[in-house]
C-alpha cells in the first residue's frame, strides 16, 4: 500500500501545532519556595486567542487518523481483529514506556526533595495528553462500521447526529452548575466529525477544490456565527474563563476542525508538489516515524528543562516568570530552539534499537532499507513497497494544557 504524503504532511503540521501551541500557552512560574505553578498567557493577553485557531490542530489529527485507519483497513489482508491489535499496539507501547519512565523520574524527584507543587505540575502535564486514547481507541475500533455507514448513508447523514450531540452538550454545559462532569459521549461525538471526514476522504470522497472549499467556507462561516453568539474566542482552555471550547469540545471546536480540514485539502496540490523534493520528503518521513514519541514527550521536556534550569538559582524570563505581558511571549520564543533540540534528542534516544536504517548498497549504490529510498510514483502517490516507513502514527492527537476535567473551567492555574 502506497502512502499518501500529503496526509503525512498534514499530520506533521498538526504535530508542529501541538508542540508549539503547548510550549507557548504553558507558563511555569517559579514561586518563592522553589515550586512551579502553571499559568497561561491567554489569561492576561486575550488578544492572542486568534493564534489558537492555527495552533489547536486536533481536527487535523483526527482527520489524519480517520484517513489512515480506513485506508489501512481497506488494504489489510487478514482479519479485522489482527488489524486492530496491530494499530493499538503501536499506540500503547510508547504510552506504557512513557508511564514507566515518568514514574521512575517522579520517584527520584520525590526522594531528592522536589517541591510538591512542581511534582503536581509535572504529573499533570505528563498524563493529561493521554486523554485522547479513549475517543481515539473507540473511533479506531469503529472504523469498519463507520466506513460502511458513510458508504451507505453518505457523509452528511453520518456527521449530523454527532454535531447534534455536541450542540446538546454545549447547552447542558451552560445550564448546569460550574464544574459539572459531562459523560465522554460529547468528546467522542466532537472528534468523530473530522475522523469521519478522514474516513470519507480515504474512500475517494471530498476530492477536488469544490468539496475542499465547501468545508473551508462552511467551517469559517460557522466559526464567525458561533463567535457572534458568544462562544469564547480561544480554541483552547483559558484559566478563569467560565466555559472552555475544548473541555469538553464545543461546536466551535468542531467548526474549527472542519475549517482546518477544508483548508488542508485546498493545500493538497501544493503539498504534493513540495513533497517531490527530497528534503521536505525526508523531513515529513522522519516526523511521521517519531510522531507518537514527539507527542508523548514534548510536555515532559518542557517541565524538565524548566526544573533543571531553576536549580541554578536563576529566574529566567520566559521560562520561570509569569506569562503576563508580550515580553514573556518573546522570551519564550527564544527558548523554543533549546526545547526543540532537547525533544529531538529524547525522541532519537527512544527509537527502537532494531529499526532498519539507511544502508549503502555494495559498490557505492544508493541507500536501501524501508526508510531510505524515495520513489515518486506519480504527482500524488508515493511507492513505499521497498522503502516507505511503516504505516503508523496516524492516530494521535493532543489536548490543551487544562487539567483533566469536564464542563466549565475551574479557574485553577494551568
Amino acid at each position: 500500500m502506497s502512502r499518501d504524503r500529503a496526509i503525512d504532511a498534514m499530520r506533521v503540521y498538526a504535530i508542529g501545532g501541538v508542540v508549539l501551541g503547548h510550549w507557548l500557552v504553558t507558563g511555569l512560574v517559579l514561586a518563592d519556595d522553589g515550586g512551579l505553578h502553571q499559568a497561561s498567557p491567554l489569561t492576561a493577553l486575550p488578544g492572542l486567542a486568534p493564534f489558537t485557531w492555527v495552533l489547536q490542530t486536533l481536527g487535523l489529527f483526527f482527520f489524519a487518523a480517520g484517513f489512515g485507519s480506513a485506508r489501512s483497513l481497506a488494504h489489510h489482508r487478514g482479519g479485522a481483529g489482527g488489524w486492530l491489535a496491530r494499530r493499538l499496539r503501536r499506540l500503547l507501547l510508547p504510552t506504557v514506556a512513557l508511564l514507566g519512565v515518568g514514574a521512575a523520574v517522579l520517584l527520584a524527584a520525590t526522594v531528592v526533595g522536589t517541591p510538591d507543587d512542581t511534582l503536581t505540575v509535572a504529573l499533570r502535564l505528563a498524563v493529561s495528553p493521554l486523554w485522547f486514547l479513549v475517543p481515539l481507541l473507540l473511533l479506531v475500533a469503529s472504523t469498519g462500521p463507520l466506513r460502511g455507514a458513510v458508504r451507505r448513508w453518505g457523509l452528511g447523514r453520518c456527521v449530523a447526529p454527532a454535531v447534534a450531540v455536541v450542540a446538546v452538550g454545549d447547552l447542558v454545559v451552560r445550564l448546569l452548575p460550574a464544574g459539572t462532569q459531562l459523560p465522554p459521549v460529547t468528546v467522542v461525538a466532537a472528534w468523530s466529525v473530522p475522523y469521519l471526514l478522514g474516513v470519507a476522504h480515504a474512500d475517494g470522497r471530498l476530492a477536488g477544490r469544490r468539496a475542499a472549499g465547501t468545508l473551508a467556507g462552511g467551517g469559517v462561516a460557522a466559526l464567525a456565527a458561533l463567535l457572534a453568539l458568544g462562544y469564547p474566542a480561544s480554541a483552547v482552555g483559558v484559566p478563569g474563563a467560565g466555559v472552555s471550547n475544548l473541555n469538553p469540545p464545543s461546536l466551535l471546536a468542531v467548526a474549527l476542525a472542519v475549517a482546518q480540514v477544508g483548508l488542508a485539502l485546498l493545500a493538497r496540490p501544493a503539498l504534493e508538489r513540495l513533497l517531490t523534493r527530497p528534503l521536505p520528503h525526508r523531513a515529513v518521513t522522519e516526523a511521521n516515524r517519531s510522531a507518537v514519541r514527539i507527542y508523548l514527550w514534548h510536555q515532559p521536556v518542557l517541565v524538565s528543562v524548566t526544573v533543571l534550569t531553576a536549580r541554578g538559582g536563576l529566574t529566567l524570563p520566559g521560562l520561570h516568570t509569569a506569562p503576563d505581558d508580550p515580553g514573556w511571549v518573546l522570551a519564550r520564543c527564544c527558548w523554543l530552539p533549546l526545547l526543540a533540540a532537547v525533544l529531538v534528542t529524547v525522541v532519537r534516544a527512544g527509537q527502537p534499537a532494531g529499526r532498519p536504517g539507511k544502508r549503502r548498497q555494495p559498490g557505492g549504490g544508493g541507500p536501501t532499507g524501508r526508510s531510505a529510498e524515495y520513489v515518486p510514483a506519480s504527482p500524488q502517490v508515493y511507492d513505499h513497497r521497498r522503502s516507505g516507513p511503516p504505516d503508523f502514527q496516524e492516530v494521535i492527537a493532543v489536548r490543551d494544557s487544562d487539567p483533566p476535567s469536564r464542563g466549565r473551567a475551574d479557574g485553577q492555574p494551568r
